[in-house]
């Protein structure tokens, strides 16, 4: 946690040890999940043993203690989606990534939370993939947008199939790009 974030929760808080949550929320919100510094930090100001802080911020589920991917997976197992096979998911990424609750794959691409429920019971089950809902998943779909979300960093792969119109590579001015063809009738 910077030091300049860290200056300004001392002024908007008092220091006590009611303040541990918002602390530790705004702590999380400042770096994306709770370091083994802010939380050294938060227990020094506060007085209150690291123990403690860990024992709390265990407690609820809406605190991290790694950073997350570059694409955050959440996926609701609330009793609708959990019906209907939302731990599919999580099964996936288990047997795919080694990816549990929690954590972040080693290149940090992707980071992935249960949640308990996420409101969209009607859509279930749902996953939550960079704050965009994905309702009626099944286990086929979520596989296919993993993979579109692993292959998105990579240039597109040519389609080998397509062929250029005729007389199309003779259309191209010396800069490679394509020049406007005259359509005869």
């Amino acid at each position: 946690m910077a030091k300049d974030i860290f200056k300004k929760m001392m002024q908007d808080y008092e220091g006590e040890r009611a303040d541990l949550i918002p602390v530790l929320q705004r702590a999380q919100e400042a770096d994306g999940y709770l370091s083994a510094g802010a939380i050294s930090r938060i227990s020094r100001w506060l007085k209150v043993s690291e123990h403690e802080v860990y024992g709390v911020a265990t407690f609820y589920a809406q605190f991290r203690f790694n950073p997350p991917g570059k694409h955050r997976i959440k996926v609701c197992l609330g009793t609708a989606c959990h019906v209907v096979g939302a731990r599919n998911f999580i099964e996936v990424l288990k047997a795919d990534m080694n990816l549990s609750h929690g954590e972040t794959t080693p290149d940090g691409e992707f980071s992935l939370e249960r949640v308990a429920c996420l409101g969209c019971c009607a859509l279930a089950p749902v996953v939550v993939i960079d704050d965009e809902v994905h309702g009626r998943m099944n286990r086929v779909k979520f596989m296919e947008l993993l993979e579109t979300l692993k292959q998105a960093g990579q240039p597109p792969q040519p389609d080998l199939e397509t062929e250029e119109p005729e007389g199309a590579a003779a259309a191209a001015d010396v800069t490679g790009m394509q020049v406007g063809r005259r359509h005869e009738p």
